[in-house]
């Protein structure tokens, strides 16, 4: 008995020593397949936040998000951020990254969330990005107006007063955008604050009465920028014009050059034509260069993005709607998009 348990045992020993050879072999087999796989894989599973500012920016960073699910990342939801915020979440890598960053006017945002320390430029998304003041064109020609200084005249200002204070309202820009401060600047250096007003708030809204005030005849007073649907339903050289400023002059932040052009086809707009970049957390820039490479050329003509936005005024603004028009607009442009990958 004793010597039959005795060959048990041995047998048990034996088989166990076989399975741990079997096992080790395996191991070894296997171990270049994982490492090419994460070679040929290295983002999978990776997750990313986004971010933008306004609901018209989710377009073209939904572009850049299917780039990036191709690449093997997994989207987490947008998030929806004021510009200094924004800034200091991609900063503190609560955020990786953002399609929304305007170079001039939020430099000052870019600067105050660390700047190259904490952040990284990747790459121009949309160029020649142009902002200024416009009024609708029969006001322009009924009294000969080109410039916004005409505004200093008390009787010109009432031309454009919407709430009978005897001041002209000026259209601007939504509190905490880096505009704001380039108009609440250009109304003190141009003598314009006993007769301008600045009306803000949600701008979407408010423009939308200046819409209604257009097509009722009504003299009209804003500012807008490119891209934005504003050019495609108030045409410029069609429904409204561009008013000159009389001559540059931009806050500190925004005037760290000598000779700043802010001229747009000829015309003194007051403002740098500037580039809406891609930026990114720095550390998630340095450990995700597949996705920097990607980012680096993604490039959307202004007139796509005026297109997509026209659609958001007419209603398609929900998430679902908005990327489909980012699918949309990839199968239009398949072989640009899959260089970008590739």
């Amino acid at each position: 008995m004793t010597l039959f348990l005795r060959k048990v045992q041995d047998l048990v020993i034996i088989a166990i020593t076989i399975t741990s050879i079997i096992i080790s072999l395996n191991s070894c087999q296997e171990s270049p397949i994982s490492e090419e796989t994460n070679d040929n894989l290295p983002d999978q599973g990776r997750e990313i936040t986004p971010a933008y500012v306004s609901l018209e920016e989710r377009f073209q960073t939904e572009i850049v998000n299917i780039g990036l699910e191709k690449l093997g990342y997994e989207i987490n939801s947008m998030r929806e951020l004021e510009p200094a915020l924004m800034h200091t979440d991609i900063a503190s890598g609560g955020i990786d990254y953002s399609a929304a960053h305007w170079e001039q006017i939020g430099q000052e945002f870019y600067d105050n969330s660390g700047g190259d320390e904490t952040l990284e430029k990747v790459g121009v998304i949309i160029d020649n990005a142009v902002q200024g003041y416009l009024i609708d064109i029969a006001t322009a020609e009924e009294y000969d107006i080109t410039n916004l200084e005409q505004l200093q005249d008390p009787e010109v200002a009432k031309l454009f007063d919407t709430n009978d204070n005897g001041k002209a309202n000026l259209v601007g820009c939504n509190p905490g955008w880096g505009c704001e401060t380039i108009i609440n600047h250009h109304l003190e250096s141009y003598g314009l604050e006993d007769t301008v007003e600045h009306d803000q708030g949600r701008y979407v809204a408010l423009m939308a009465d200046v819409v209604t005030r257009y097509e009722q005849n009504e003299p009209i007073l804003y500012y807008t920028w490119t891209p934005l649907w504003t050019s495609s339903v108030l045409v410029p050289g069609e429904d409204v014009k561009w008013l000159e400023v009389p001559y540059t002059s931009l806050p500190d932040s925004n005037s760290s050059e000598e000779n700043i052009d802010t001229t747009y086809e000829g015309k003194n707009l007051g403002f740098v034509t500037d580039r809406i970049m891609i930026i990114a957390n720095k550390e998630f820039a340095q450990s995700n260069p597949d996705a920097v490479e990607f980012m680096e050329q993604v490039s959307i003509p202004i007139e796509d993005i005026n297109d997509q936005n026209q659609r958001l005024r007419e209603g398609e603004d929900s998430s679902s709607e908005i990327r489909r028009h980012a699918e949309t607009w990839i199968s239009n442009h398949e072989e640009t998009f899959q260089q970008w990958l590739n």
